[in-house]
């Protein structure tokens, strides 16, 4: 669909709000090529594909569609949004208490392995390269950051917007899931190319429900996305750390 000349000026004021080095960082931080060990994780998605669950595009697509809507895509997309708003704030009591609710969240070992991991990850490599004020601290005061958490809290202490900082990120891990399926079904690079403009509109109505998301909002359906990550801790062979 062609942009009316009425929306063009709203799209170009919304493109200047993040100048070219916040660009340039949230970019590199998400990128696949960021090392957080994003590679070696498939949250569930390998015992699905062993189990007959996901075994074509359409079947990923329809996975992911509902992690993305009703489980762990929302709801750490509300925890990013909270951990950045109280590290905007400087609400460092109000910071760790989100932190500690998106540790508790996670309803598998290995999963808790793979967003500890990765967050831990990401904020030593953050601040090793892109170090800011008050990081240092308001990672101190918490006792373990999951993933989003740590993207929120790096995010926000470099001035980026919370809505862009968002998309990317559920881009980016919406990104590592197609990968991780792409390579256990397996797809092709087209198809997963398709499955992620698929998913894009999905992508979107989960930002938008998690920027206007109170906590008590959290809440998750996909039952057999639970199963799925931890029946992976006895599967017999394994890709992937999760």
């Amino acid at each position: 669909m062609l942009m009316t000349a009425s929306e063009r000026p709203h799209v170009s004021a919304a493109m200047t709000e993040l100048d070219h080095p916040a660009l340039y960082r949230l970019m590199t931080w998400l990128s696949p090529a960021f090392p957080v060990g994003g590679f070696a994780y498939s949250s569930g998605i390998e015992w699905a594909v062993e189990a007959g669950d996901v075994d074509d595009a359409a079947s990923l697509r329809g996975w992911l569609s509902t992690m993305l809507t009703d489980g762990s895509g929302f709801c750490d997309a509300v925890f990013l949004v909270h951990a950045h708003r109280a590290m905007e704030l400087g609400d460092i009591d109000r910071l760790r208490e989100v932190a500690e609710l998106a540790a508790a969240f996670v309803p598998s070992r290995e999963r808790q392995l793979e967003t500890t991991a990765q967050g831990r990850a990401f904020i030593e490599i953050a601040r090793s390269a892109w170090n800011s004020p008050g990081l240092d601290d308001a990672v101190s005061q918490c006792e373990a950051m999951v993933y989003p958490v740590a993207v929120g809290v790096v995010g926000a202490a470099h001035g980026i917007q919370s809505s862009l900082l968002l998309h990317a990120y559920l881009h980016a891990v919406t990104s590592n899931w197609i990968s991780a399926g792409s390579r256990l079904i397996p797809l092709g690079q087209t198809d997963s190319q398709r499955v992620l403009a698929a998913l894009e509109p999905v992508v979107t109505a989960t930002a938008v429900r998690a920027i206007s998301a109170s906590l008590d909002d959290i809440g998750s359906a996909t039952f057999r996305a639970d199963l799925a990550s931890l029946r992976h801790e006895t599967q017999y062979t394994r890709l992937f750390r999760s």
